[in-house]
């Protein structure tokens, strides 16, 4: 069976486009094919949301930011804008409105001269033809690389149905604005990153907030003035790899809570208390009238506190291994947060799902290409059981900073260097 293309991608958000770029500059033929349109998983985000790293950290190939604003945070329109801007820059071959719903292989494809798995000579090379079931029809390619982002499918706990029987419930990508919450007190299940924007959007805006929180970092936004992006990026933070974590399910750890609203500013449990959020431990179960919520607020406010402080220390350590001066470094509150009263389910009028995401690549009809954690098995993004199969945008597929626009650039470049060494 002869290929259609040589290299398929699938998605056109980060990763997908950084992999177009590196491919187009080492003349390898490919397509990219997206399900909606280029960087529409943005779009997923509140009409308000904005990136919670600085602008400056966006270093695609050839789509670094060069904007105005390097210390501001682009909006998610303007992600969007930004995303599209830069395959418009290289002429990126990208087929919008086209998802692939199923990929496999052919084994037999690569017994044929000529074929994806020949190198015309009648060798086989060691690779298959894939199958991609689009859309639009069917396309063969002689390798693959999968973008479809970094998390695909939202968790959903058993409790979040059991809630559901009763009040309304949103997944956080469906949130769009306080105007658009119904009447009500929100109940917002899950303080991470979203989760914790979303309840200080809506408590500024006047509504009544429960959250129930999770085991989130905490840290500040800025340490003399200095974002704490570039803190992090001189520490070595988003340079940390998988091996130096102490356990693989760091993969579904909540990221240090962040936001850039207002010019960005620190966001934590101890700040949503502060401006009127009500603030219960993790929810358990409903009693018929009530939510049922955890003992547990106190151990979800001190791993916040607690990688504040690390964070904060680390600064110092580093500021005087380097003979500058150590600035003056914040310090969070030592007062005791109380819970509030889980709330009635007659009082709610919303509950946001902000649980989190979990990999999906059950359309992937090969077997053996995941972990038990659902992750790709892989090393520097080629798959470790199917030659030709290569992967981009995966959390921790390197580095802290593999998905993130800040490092996904990195990561394409050397899944291209593999595929035009073939």
């Amino acid at each position: 069976m002869r290929a259609d293309v040589d290299v398929l991608v699938i998605g056109a958000g980060q990763a997908g486009l950084a992999v177009s770029h590196e491919l187009d500059r080492a003349a390898v033929e490919h397509v990219v094919l997206e399900r909606d349109r280029v960087g529409a998983t943005w779009a997923d985000r509140w009409d308000s949301f904005r990136l919670v790293t600085p602008n400056h950290t966006i270093r695609l190939p050839g789509g670094e930011y060069s904007g105005t604003e390097p210390d501001g945070y682009l909006g998610r329109d303007e992600i969007g804008d930004h995303l599209r801007a830069y395959a418009d820059s290289f002429t990126a071959p990208v087929e919008e409105g086209t998802a692939v719903e199923s990929l496999r292989r052919d084994a037999d494809s690569a017994d044929s001269p000529g074929s994806a798995g020949s190198d015309g000579s009648g060798e086989r090379d060691g690779s298959d033809v894939f199958i991609a079931e689009t859309s639009t029809g069917r396309l063969r390619a002689r390798r693959v690389v999968v973008c479809t982002g970094a998390y695909q499918r939202e968790h959903r706990p058993a409790v979040i149905d059991e809630i559901a029987r009763e009040v309304p419930v949103i997944g956080a990508t469906e949130y769009r604005s306080p105007a658009a919450t119904p009447d009500g007190t929100v109940l917002i299940v899950g303080g991470g990153q979203s989760g914790c924007q979303i309840a200080s959007e809506l408590v500024h805006a006047g509504r009544e907030v429960v959250v129930a929180a999770s085991r989130a970092p905490a840290m500040p936004r800025r340490v003399d003035g200095r974002d704490i992006a570039d803190w992090l990026i001189d520490l070595g933070f988003f340079d940390q790899t998988l091996a130096d974590m102490p356990s693989p399910a760091v993969r579904f750890a909540s990221n240090p809570l962040a936001t850039g609203a207002g010019g960005g500013h620190d966001l934590n449990l101890r700040t949503l208390a502060a401006d009127g959020v009500r603030l219960i431990g993790h929810v358990t179960g409903v009693d018929g009238t009530r939510v049922v919520a955890a003992d547990d607020l106190a151990e979800s406010v001190a791993v916040g506190d607690g990688a504040f402080g690390e964070i904060c220390s680390a600064i110092g350590r580093l500021c005087a291994a380097r003979g500058l001066p150590v600035p003056g470094l914040p310090e969070l509150p030592a007062t005791e947060l109380t819970a509030a009263d889980p709330p009635g389910l007659a009082d709610l009028g919303l509950v946001v799902n902000a649980c989190g995401f979990r990999p999906a690549y059950d359309w992937i009809a090969i077997p053996g290409i995941v972990d038990d954690m659902g992750f790709p098995v892989q090393e520097n993004g080629a798959s470790a059981s199917v030659p030709g199969l290569f992967f981009a945008g995966v959390p921790w597929m390197r580095t802290r900073k593999s998905p993130l626009l800040l490092g996904v650039g990195e990561d394409a470049e050397i899944v291209v260097r593999q595929l035009a060494a073939r």
